[in-house]
């Protein structure tokens, strides 16, 4: 299955914010769709309103088994309906990582940077789903989407602050972070 995040106009879910992070930023758009089908949704013309982005999940990488079953026990998942805010954050890490023997890059993920044990303790407040977009051609490397109540934004800033300022971080070439909330369908 194949995830396309496509911004533009219209979208289950109102675009508030975009921030540039590291490199360039994406159009800053009023919707965002999350489309999840067998095939890559087809990209849309060039435009300066509209832009997609495609990925998959895959297998988790960088991870051993008794951190994948602690993953597995205390992760939530998508969709739930307290769960109305969220952040689409794509990233692309520099030719330097990729270099990197997968040990090596291991070490830096988690034996340096703690990214699975220092993320355990937001789950399951926080919600996520890592994409894979490399082996796509796509502009980025990861799309990230995490999901929570708004009670928890606090609780959110403080996951994506810990995870920027690990050695893995400096491997990032470019970074957008999108905040979103889901549109109401009884609003009006």
């Amino acid at each position: 299955m194949f995830t396309t995040f496509r911004g533009g106009q219209s979208g289950s879910w109102r675009i508030t914010s975009v921030a540039r992070v590291k490199g360039e930023t994406l159009p800053r758009v009023a919707a965002l769709s999350v489309i999840q089908s067998e095939a890559i949704a087809l990209p849309l013309l060039p435009s300066q309103t509209s832009w997609r982005l495609a990925g998959r999940p895959s297998h988790l990488r960088y991870v051993e088994r008794a951190e994948k079953l602690q993953l597995e026990a205390v992760q939530a998942g998508l969709g739930r309906p307290e769960a109305n805010h969220a952040a689409l954050i794509p990233i692309r890490k520099n030719a330097a990582w990729w270099e990197l023997t997968q040990e090596e890059r291991r070490r830096i993920f988690e034996d340096k940077s703690h990214h699975i044990a220092g993320s355990l303790k937001y789950l399951p407040a926080i919600a996520r789903q890592l994409y894979h977009c490399r082996d796509l051609g796509e502009p980025f490397d990861f799309l990230t989407w995490f999901e929570y109540d708004p009670a928890n934004a606090a609780l959110f800033e403080e996951l994506v602050a810990m995870l920027r300022a690990t050695e893995e971080w400096s491997f990032v070439e470019r970074e957008v972070d999108l905040r979103l909330e889901r549109e109401r369908l009884d609003a009006g």
